[in-house]
């Protein structure tokens, strides 16, 4: 997901107080049946979800595209979708029906898309479209939009060669969360799939880190109408990033408005305890290659994104952690080889190994002793962070790479299911 930082705020007003901590009262480990208070001005927009949606008897290529041709000859669908359509659906069946996959066949892959195409629809509609609020809770009720994003890319991941890196980590912040802590992951960043990825690494080991995370979201993730309907099924704290905050000079100062009241939600989270928070400081997914292997790799950290975090956590009320994430993901879903501005990126999935690994904590007070400049201490931290996240990544790699010669640190503690919709 998308992410940068948030600008710096003034006071907060009591109503948005109100409205963001009754947003995030939840601790870890309770489970969520519908949007909570946070999402509740926007649930009205979610009525009268295909209720018999045709998309629900899919259970072809031909059906599907018979509904999309039908519903652009008579204006309900915009054409240019079954270009899209067309074009995702030959990349996700080629990546599913080659992964040998129990349960890998032509009606998975039609139910799956019929799914997605159902669901893009309704952001597409503007009386049904889904308007995200600055703290977002998962979406279980009425669809289950966690389980559909979960089940769009399981397929897609080759678990047999996939790696969990320090699992006695994650055992350790499951144990701080417990006791009211916060815990902040600074990631690096590589697919729109990251939130899946970290989900089904975790959801056998880890069930609750996997569902209650909370997500630091940007721009594309909750405007795009390919994305909207996966970003639903995650908790988020949305964004916008530096990178496009003045793509639009009409909405710019709507957009820092919208980042203040994030900041307000996040600090409120933090103060009550018990948060994992998963953000990426590079504020996008990485472009960077390695040029011997031409393997992509980490991009730098925003020194102001990893200060924020750090300012976050020391001004709560518990106990904070900033821990280095180092996520292998991008062959399931590569990035465009640069950022784009406009919604509606080409998209190419493909069925590859992808990997998670969690750093040792950072201790902030040694890697800035001694050091009094301010511009220099938000330098060092990031530096620090970004440096651990990398090494993190490669030794990720090289585990996902030879696993016949990884090290008892990298396990494979995943759940071995068919296929199902």
């Amino acid at each position: 997901m998308q992410v940068s930082t948030i600008a710096m705020t003034s006071k907060v007003a009591l109503a948005g107080q109100m409205r963001a901590r009754a947003a995030v009262r939840r601790p870890l480990g309770a489970r969520a049946t519908t949007a909570t208070t946070a999402t509740a001005a926007a649930k009205p927009v979610m009525a009268g979800q295909a209720q018999a949606s045709p998309f629900a008897a899919v259970d072809s290529e031909e059906a599907l595209f018979a509904i999309l041709k039908a519903g652009a000859g008579s204006g309900q669908i915009p054409s240019r979708l079954i270009g899209a359509v067309s074009e995702l659906y030959s990349n996700y069946k080629a990546a599913i029906m080659g992964s040998g996959l129990e349960g890998a066949d032509e009606v998975f892959v039609a139910q799956v898309m019929a799914s997605v195409c159902e669901r893009v629809l309704l952001q597409l509609n503007p009386a049904a479209a889904y308007t995200f609020p600055s703290f977002h809770e998962r979406i279980l009720e009425p669809y289950n939009y966690y389980n559909f994003g979960q089940r769009y890319i399981r397929g897609l991941i080759d678990f047999s060669t996939s790696m969990l890196g320090n699992e006695a980590g994650f055992e350790e912040i499951e144990q701080q969360l417990k006791n009211g802590e916060n815990v902040v992951l600074l990631a690096n960043h590589q697919t729109e799939a990251d939130p899946a990825v970290f989900a089904l690494l975790l959801e056998a080991r880890f069930p609750d880190l996997a569902t209650d995370v909370i997500y630091v979201a940007g721009d594309r993730v909750v405007t795009d109408p390919l994305c909207k309907p996966f970003s639903m099924g995650r908790n988020l704290f949305c964004v916008h990033s530096k990178k496009h905050m003045g793509d639009d000079p009409e909405v710019k100062a709507e957009k820092m408005a919208t980042n203040r009241r994030t900041l307000r939600a996040m600090q409120i989270a933090l103060n009550e305890g018990g948060k994992l928070l998963w953000i990426a400081p590079s504020g996008g997914r990485d472009r960077a290659v390695d040029p011997d292997t031409n393997e992509n790799i980490p991009d730098p950290f925003d020194p102001s994104a990893v200060e924020l975090m750090r300012a976050l956590i020391t001004k709560a009320k518990p106990i904070g952690h900033l821990r280095p994430f180092a996520m292998y993901s991008y062959k399931i879903m590569p990035p465009p080889k640069v950022v784009e501005k406009d919604i509606g990126e080409e998209r190419l999935v493909f069925h590859a190994p992808v990997g998670i690994s969690l750093g040792e904590e950072l201790d902030v007070d040694a890697i800035l002793h001694g050091i009094e400049d301010k511009e220099e201490r938000q330098n060092k931290l990031a530096e620090a962070a970004f440096q651990q996240t990398t090494e993190e990544y490669y030794q990720l790699l090289e585990a996902i790479s030879h696993p016949g010669e990884r090290s008892d640190r990298y396990t494979q503690p995943f759940e071995s299911r068919p296929l199902k919709f």
